[in-house]
């Protein structure tokens, strides 16, 4: 299966589980492929047949991008260096958790959750260990009994209830023994625990750096956005250049100069917007006579450096898209 296949793959499962999916980016090198939302759950996706050439620049990008739009980031593949990817296992590489088309389709559509995961040493399971200390104190089982069981010391029974993965053959030792089922599935769409602060990529309002890979355009706007009171993180390889927040608003920002540049950028953050229900804009360098394309506000370089105060941004951008779907009904 190609890597084309696969994205569409997992965008047919998704539907058919009820997701609001996003259409398949179009750029080369995208840090993701699919955005999709059921409910509360917000998954990015990102698709490779062998996820070795997952990068560590793509996998913090990607967990910075996940963390502002309060989405669960998973990368979908085939294979690995070390053999296939497995159904039925969660795998992970750079702090993302890496599932099969399989195993998104066991978890998404059969509604069967993994319930291994993989780590250093070998394939592991999660244990209740609330569950496991209930019974081995309501039966007075000893530690030391349950440790001969399992086949190992009192001391990783103790790690064991108070929350340590378990070896596939110990677990299974002890959920026989205790007569009953302590194994606990997992859930790959789980959030992914806050970043650090030294992990994030946030431009302070007080002190925007200049990155030597920002053109004079860019600057301006990242410079002209932190002055408004927004915090700006750049991204790249993403349909847009840069997610601006503030206290009550994030907008995917990006920036455009040429028509088919404007037009691409336009029509992909308007439909990332549309599934993770965030604002979107496209501040461009001239003016070109429309206020939006496909959803997406329009603003021009004249336009948002005469804006001082973050909630005249946002009356343009509310309007622009109020405007925008008041046209197309």
């Amino acid at each position: 299966m190609t890597r084309e296949e696969a994205i569409e793959t997992v965008r047919t499962m998704l539907t058919h589980a009820q997701f609001e999916v996003s259409k398949p980016l179009s750029m080369r090198g995208t840090r993701f492929d699919i955005v999709a939302r059921r409910d509360e759950v917000l998954i990015i996706i990102k698709v490779l047949s062998n996820v070795d050439a997952f990068s560590k620049d793509n996998a913090e990008e990607l967990l910075c991008i996940s963390q502002a739009l309060g989405a669960s980031p998973i990368l979908i593949g085939e294979r690995s260096g070390s053999g296939e990817i497995e159904s039925g296992i969660i795998y992970s590489r750079f702090g993302i958790p890496i599932i099969s088309v399989g195993t998104l389709s066991d978890y998404i559509i059969e509604n069967v959750p993994p319930l291994i995961f993989a780590a250093s040493g070998g394939f592991y399971v999660k244990i209740d260990s609330e569950l496991m200390h209930q019974i081995r104190e309501e039966k007075n089982i000893s530690l030391g009994t349950l440790a001969e069981i399992a086949g190992v010391s009192r001391r990783t029974i103790q790690m064991y209830e108070g929350g340590m993965g378990a070896m596939i053959d110990a677990a299974l030792r002890l959920e026989e023994y205790l007569n009953q089922p302590i194994l606990v599935p997992i859930d790959p769409f789980a959030p992914i625990q806050k970043l650090k602060t030294s992990q994030k990529k946030e431009i302070a309002p007080a002190t925007v750096p200049q990155p030597s890979t920002q053109d004079v355009f860019s600057k301006e706007v990242f410079n002209t956005l932190s002055t408004m009171g927004f915090s700006v993180t750049p991204v790249t390889r993403s349909p847009f250049e840069a997610l601006a927040q503030d206290s009550q608003i994030l907008i995917l920002t990006a920036l455009g100069k040429d028509e088919n540049s404007i037009l691409s950028k336009a029509a992909s953050v308007s439909d990332i917007s549309r599934v993770t229900g965030r604002c979107s804009v496209v501040i461009i360098e001239r003016g070109r006579g429309r206020e939006s394309i496909g959803g997406t506000p329009l603003i021009d370089r004249e336009e948002l450096n005469s804006i001082d105060e973050t909630y005249v941004l946002y009356d343009i951008v509310s309007s622009r898209s109020d405007s925008n779907e008041t046209n197309k009904s």
